[in-house]
């Protein structure tokens, strides 16, 4: 394979390709339908189904829930209780995913006249999934059916006890599952090992899961004549929830997915859900929302509650009905977001400060860090080391909670899951990208130790094999508004469907500067005579950002990233957000 701009080894240390189909070279003279279906199919998309994913809607990916196991055994449960005005209890995880599931079961079963009690585990206190004093608590409280959502796949001593007092328990999970499934009235999850054609979605987010179901309990009760005398809850008007769920929880933006995200972002710019659209006025929003917002403005707040504040805030926020309400938990929200990343600054460089050599998987421990930063924090660590790595906070007790990110082709969950089978774990659990482990005391060694080996081999496979991929090559004044908006016409893009990057150059330094936290940023100019401002985020410490600090006047360079609208300057003008750079002489 040819390397796009001769690059076969750039500052970074990797090669760039071309990805898929997309090797043609752009000119100001593109057709934004052209560049759109080649932006598809360099994405896998087939060649028949081009105009489904020019425009995803629900209609083109819904599946029928039946295909998945369990699920009308749970909608028939849920009609009854719906029926019946059973108390219901959903029990939901602390992060986006987890409050987006709960809250979208809360308000459709609030429409159908039954209001259902959130409960939302504290994770210093209770940690992560359902426990078995919570399930029970919640049972002796009168809940007759508790819904666990992105949890309870692994539930096995809490299922049964809630089964031992009585409770019915339906899971509705995406987690990876074990052989063996927990006593539970349905488990609902695309990853269950016996699933069969509903294993073709198991890249659904939780909130995803959840959506089905709600469609399912809404045919069955429409089956048994409920809505004769009451109109039917208008269940696409909850996309905006599982639009922000899907995105927060990076799952890949294929298929159903992206019909999710696509029709979700439609009905968040209505604004109807009063939590949403104060949680936009928090993180000063003025503008119709986009993918990138939901990850990187909206989902963070909604984690900062579970992370450093109350676990139940996102919940309480996406469930209100009270407009006030609404701002004063969005307001608490930003605040506590704020708090989040002081704090997670603080671990994120005692972590850097102790990754060092060349092994497979990164694994950093620390007495006293904050559990609820873990998972970013690991997040951080993968991106700059190019390899999967597993943070873990070490309590006053020596338990380690830890949280993990892989990188693709790693299967970081299935290593999580041996390595609790092989005894030194006392949970964990997670999906391909992303995991959680809780260690015994003393046990963070042996723990390393072993997914070192059980991960070495695919490692290195996955990093033998990185290149960054391009989708055009342009001249400086090619990246502009109008191939932006082109370009985005072939999203929603996210974890399984990249946003375009595009090749700039060669240009020269003009100015380069250091900004804010890490950050580099560059005036460059180009051999048509245009100039474009860069920013390279986080990366003025590396071999990329000194590069592009200490660039001669006389040497040129070649611009990999991200074509992006300058939000700052008020005009309809482009910037480029470096991925990479490479000598072009």
């Amino acid at each position: 394979m040819l390397p796009v701009c001769n690059v076969s080894r750039s500052i970074l240390g990797q090669p760039w390709h071309w990805r898929g189909l997309a090797g043609d070279t752009l000119d100001a003279g593109f057709v934004a339908d052209d560049l759109v279906t080649r932006l598809l199919l360099a994405r896998g998309c087939p060649r028949e189904a081009i105009e489904a994913h020019r425009t995803p809607s629900i209609r083109g990916f819904m599946p029928n829930p039946s295909i998945f196991r369990d699920m009308d055994v749970a909608a028939r449960r849920l009609a009854d209780a719906v029926q019946a005005r059973e108390h219901v209890a959903v029990f939901g995880d602390y992060d986006v995913d987890g409050a987006t599931s709960a809250a979208l079961m809360i308000l459709v079963l609030r429409d159908l006249g039954l209001e259902a009690r959130p409960y939302i585990p504290d994770r210093l206190m209770e940690g992560y999934g359902p426990s078995a004093e919570a399930l029970v608590r919640l049972a002796e409280e009168g809940a007759s059916l508790i819904v666990t959502v992105d949890c309870g796949a692994q539930a096995f001593e809490a299922l049964a006890s809630a089964s031992a007092a009585g409770t019915d328990v339906v899971v509705v999970d995406h987690h990876k599952c074990s052989s063996l499934l927990p006593e539970a009235h349905a488990v609902v999850n695309p990853n269950r090992l016996d699933e069969g054609e509903g294993a073709a979605h198991g890249h659904l987010a939780a909130v995803g899961v959840a959506f089905l179901l709600c469609a399912a309990l809404l045919r069955e009760l429409r089956a048994r004549g409920f809505f004769a005398e009451r109109p039917e809850p208008k269940l696409l008007d909850r996309l905006d929830l599982v639009a922000l769920g899907t995105v927060a929880d990076v799952a890949a933006l294929r298929g159903l997915n992206r019909a999710f995200v696509a029709q979700g972002l439609k009905v968040m710019t209505r604004r109807a859900n009063p939590g949403l659209a104060a949680l936009a006025d928090a993180a000063r929003l003025t503008r119709a929302p986009t993918c990138t917002d939901l990850g990187f403005a909206l989902g963070p707040r909604i984690n900062a509650g579970g992370r450093v504040g109350r676990a139940d805030l996102g919940v309480r926020l996406l469930t209100t009905r009270d407009p006030n309400e609404a701002q004063a938990i969005a307001a608490e929200l930003d605040r506590l977001n704020e708090e989040r990343r002081a704090i997670e600054g603080e671990v994120q460089t005692a972590a850097e400060a102790m990754c060092g050599g060349d092994c497979a998987i990164a694994v950093v421990s620390g007495e006293g860090w904050h559990p609820g930063v873990i998972g970013i924090v690991a997040g951080r660590l993968k991106e700059r080391l190019g390899r999967p790595s597993l943070v873990i906070a070490v309590g006053e007790d020596g338990i380690g909670k830890g949280s993990g990110r892989s990188i693709p082709g790693v299967d970081l969950a299935a290593a999580v899951l041996a390595a609790k089978e092989a005894g030194l774990l006392i949970a964990g659990g997670g999906h391909a990208a992303a995991a959680g482990v809780t260690v015994p005391p003393g046990g963070v060694p042996a723990l390393a130790a072993f997914l070192e080996e059980k991960l070495a081999a695919a490692v290195t496979r996955a990093r033998e094999d990185r290149a960054l991929l391009l989708d055009a090559v342009l001249a400086p004044g090619g990246v502009c508004a109008d191939l932006v908006d082109a370009m985005e016409a072939g999203g929603p893009y996210g974890m399984g469907w990249p946003s375009p990057r595009v090749a700039a150059g060669p240009v020269r330094i003009v100015r380069a500067d250091r900004v804010g936290n890490g950050h580099v940023r560059a005036i460059v100019a180009g051999e048509d005579g245009r100039s474009l401002k860069a920013m390279a985020f986080r990366m003025a410490d590396t071999d990329l950002g000194a590069a592009l600090l200490g660039a001669p006047p006389h040497r040129r360079l070649w611009l990999a990233g991200r074509a992006k609208r300058d939000d700052w300057s008020g005009k309809a003008v482009a910037e480029l957000h470096i991925d990479d750079a490479a000598w072009s002489d």
